[in-house]
Parts: C-alpha cells; sequence; structure tokens
C-alpha cells in the first residue's frame, strides 16, 4: 500500500513520515493524534508528523485516487452499491474549519461539529470508504477573511450543499470507471431532485431513503408517500432479508409501488419501496430507479447496504482514528482524513485477504476487522519506547502545556 502512494511524495521523509502517521493510526492506541503516534512510534518529537500534514509537498487528492484503487482492485464488482452519507466530529472550539452548531447524526442533536459527505464502495468481498468532501456552511463562506485563515482554496469557497457534494463524488467515481450499479443514501440525498438526475445521468440505479412527508409522481398524481402504504392490499407485502446483521437475517415486510418518470424522456424503472418492521410497524421508505427491469428481492439487497457506510465510520473511528485529529486547517483536514481512509482500508483488505486464505473454522465466527486489527498491533508492530524515551516525551508535554497555559494567561489579561 505504502508503495502505491509512494509516488504522490516528491521526497522520502514525508512518505516514512505518512507511514509512520498510518502504522501508528492502525495500532492500539486509546487516542490518536500527531503526539501520541510520534510518541508510539519512537518519535523525538511530533514535528515530523505535523510538518507532514501542514506544510509538506504532497497531493491529498491524488492520494485519495490512490485509495480507491487500492479498494477496487480488492473487492472490485459490477453489481457494487456506492453508499453516501454524513458524520460529524464533535468540536469544542470555533477554528477548525468548517465548524459551527450544525445537525449531526454522531450526537443525534444540533452541537458544534464539523461535518462532512464521504462514499462508501460496499461489494460482497468487503466494503471501504473511498472519498470524502468537508461540507462548509454558510458562516464560513460568506466570510472570506475566515476562510483564507483556514486555507480553504479560492474554489471551495462557495456554498455547496451536502447532495452537490455527494454528486461529485459519484461523477469522480463514475469518470475513474468505478465497476458499480447502484447508489444508496439517506434522506438528505434521496429528497434531492438534481442528485438523483446526476445518478440517472451516469447509468447508475438507486435507493435513496425520502421523509414521510414527501410527494412522489404516481399514475393518479402527486402523492404524499405516507398515504400509499393504507391503500396497499395484504397481499401487496413480502417478507425478505435485508442482509445479515450482528443477530442473524434482518426481516422486514416489503412493498413497491410503480412511479412515473421525473423527466418525460426516461426510460427507466421507477418505484417507492416501503418497508415495515412488523415489530413496531414503523415505515420507511425509499425512492428508487433502476435502468432496466428489477425484482424487489434486488431493491431490498441494495437498501440492505446502506448501512455498510455506518459499518465504515464506527471501524474507521474506532480502529483508526478518523475523527480524532487535532488540526484546523483545510489542507491538515483533508491529508488526516485521507490517510485515516487509507489505514482502514488496509484492514478491511487484509481482512478479506485472510479470510480468504484460512477459512474460518467450525465454531468460530468469521475473522473481523477488529480482531484482525487487534493481531496485527500485538504481533506486528513492534514499539520503540523505552524509560529514557518515555521521561523525554513527558517532559517535552509538560513544556508544551506550560506553554500553552501562558499564552492562554496573555490573552486574558489583554481582553
Amino acid at each position: 500500500m505504502i508503495d502505491r502512494i509512494s509516488p504522490r511524495f516528491a521526497r522520502y521523509e514525508p512518505l516514512r513520515h505518512a507511514a509512520e502517521l498510518m502504522l501508528g493510526m492502525v495500532s492500539g492506541l486509546d487516542r490518536k493524534n500527531c503526539w501520541t503516534i510520534a510518541e508510539h512510534r519512537g518519535g523525538a518529537t511530533p514535528d515530523g508528523l505535523q510538518h507532514l500534514l501542514s506544510r509538506a509537498k504532497w497531493d491529498a487528492d491524488a492520494v485519495r485516487d490512490d485509495l480507491r484503487d487500492y479498494v477496487i482492485d480488492a473487492f472490485g464488482d459490477p453489481g457494487a452499491v456506492l453508499i453516501l452519507d454524513e458524520t460529524g466530529d464533535l468540536k469544542k472550539g470555533v477554528q477548525s474549519v468548517g465548524v459551527q452548531r450544525q445537525y449531526t447524526g454522531t450526537a443525534g442533536r444540533i452541537e458544534n461539529a464539523q461535518v462532512a459527505v464521504y462514499l462508501t464502495y460496499a461489494a460482497p468481498r468487503g466494503h471501504a470508504l473511498i472519498d470524502r468532501a468537508l461540507y462548509l456552511p454558510t458562516s464560513w463562506t460568506e466570510d472570506p477573511d475566515r476562510c483564507d485563515e483556514a486555507g480553504i482554496p479560492a474554489n471551495r469557497k462557495c456554498f455547496a450543499t451536502k447532495p452537490t457534494l455527494a454528486a461529485a463524488m459519484v461523477a469522480r467515481a463514475v469518470q475513474a470507471k468505478v465497476p458499480a450499479a447502484w447508489v444508496a443514501g439517506d434522506e438528505v440525498y434521496g429528497a434531492d431532485p438534481k442528485l438523483r438526475t446526476a445518478i440517472r445521468g451516469h447509468g447508475l440505479g438507486y435507493v435513496l431513503a425520502v421523509a414521510a412527508n414527501r410527494r412522489v409522481p404516481t399514475p393518479a398524481g402527486p402523492t404524499r408517500v405516507d398515504r400509499l402504504p393504507t391503500l396497499l392490499p395484504k397481499r401487496a407485502w413480502q417478507k425478505h432479508s435485508a442482509g445479515a446483521g450482528s443477530h442473524g437475517h434482518r426481516y422486514y415486510s416489503w412493498a413497491w409501488i410503480a412511479l412515473d418518470a421525473e423527466d418525460p424522456t426516461d426510460t427507466g424503472w421507477h418505484h417507492l419501496l416501503i418497508r415495515r418492521n412488523d415489530a413496531t410497524g414503523e415505515l420507511a421508505y425509499l425512492r428508487c430507479y433502476a435502468p432496466r427491469p428489477v425484482t424487489l428481492h434486488t431493491l431490498v439487497s441494495v437498501a440492505g447496504q446502506r448501512w455498510r457506510i455506518e459499518e465504515s465510520f464506527q471501524a474507521a473511528k474506532g480502529l483508526v482514528g478518523l475523527d480524532q485529529h487535532q488540526v484546523r486547517r483545510w489542507t491538515s483536514w483533508h491529508r488526516w482524513t485521507t490517510l485515516a481512509m487509507l489505514a482502514h482500508a488496509f484492514l478491511a483488505v487484509a481482512t478479506a485477504i485472510e479470510r480468504d486464505t484460512a477459512p474460518t473454522p467450525t465454531g468460530l465466527i468469521m475473522l473481523t476487522v477488529n480482531e484482525f486489527r487487534r493481531l496485527f498491533d500485538a504481533l506486528l508492530l513492534a514499539t520503540h519506547r523505552t524509560l529514557e524515551s518515555l521521561l523525554a516525551w513527558s517532559r517535552w508535554r509538560r513544556r508544551h502545556q506550560y506553554r500553552a497555559r501562558q499564552s492562554h494567561y496573555r490573552r486574558r489579561e489583554t481582553q
């Protein structure tokens, strides 16, 4: 994997630091940032890692393209699903790029956070994040000085909605000839007609969630989706599994209703897919499109893949520290995020290879990414910490914290 990205670095030192950073990311450290990783890997200071993220010359977008190719080489499948979703990183201050009080699913409420849109590639052999886009609220795009201070490029200072960012990521995947047949996403993306049009224009199908109050074009005219279940006969509901979960297959009752095309020139097949939880009666609605006729089971299978991106978020945050960065500027955020995604992809791909070469013995569950990371850290990641280096790092942290405290006191005196 390091060999794959090495041409993106003009000098050896930044490449070495990138490798050290990713090795620290896949380690068992509780907190992962430049300080803790440098200490864990035996560095004297975090200066090299901080230089890698802020000032070294390398292109994070080019490494992102290498990441995408790495995942496709391992998991590529013509029936794969491109899954869109956003996640937030909770923040205390207001200086980190893109931060403001906004809703984030991470907390389930409005909090001070950064929000970014991600794209996961999900195929039968495995899944991993392959693209990212930081969301900039209008409080940032309407403040040129704030954007300049955070190092945001001129072409990124205009406001873009989350569906717009998602459409750009899907377009990049299609342009790179990523093998896929479907796009899946939640209500934020299902509600955007421009995104739906763009996906159809790429020749892909979609299964996108929509809110209960949305109207869809039926043969009887535009109708709210929550009024349609009461019109369905009992025989319209069929039980299908949305895929295996931690407690076995996730069975729901499903119904589908043919919809009129959004564009009169469109020759594809449109449906509203309704999912019913028979235990609670809860209903969910998904707007679907396929360039060719498909079965209900096919749409249900695609809908069930949407949760793969939640698994990707959980693994990338919990295992490689995707959300543990301590950076404030645009370039540093993209560099940390890209390398964290690459570290997560390495774990996902290596786990799949191990599953193929060592079939699961009877009586054991299949090898998980979490377990592989634990074994990789315990067996292969040698640390270089000595008593001398531990004491040196203790002095370094205390010195840094002393300077930070003195600076804080000086700021308070001048206010």
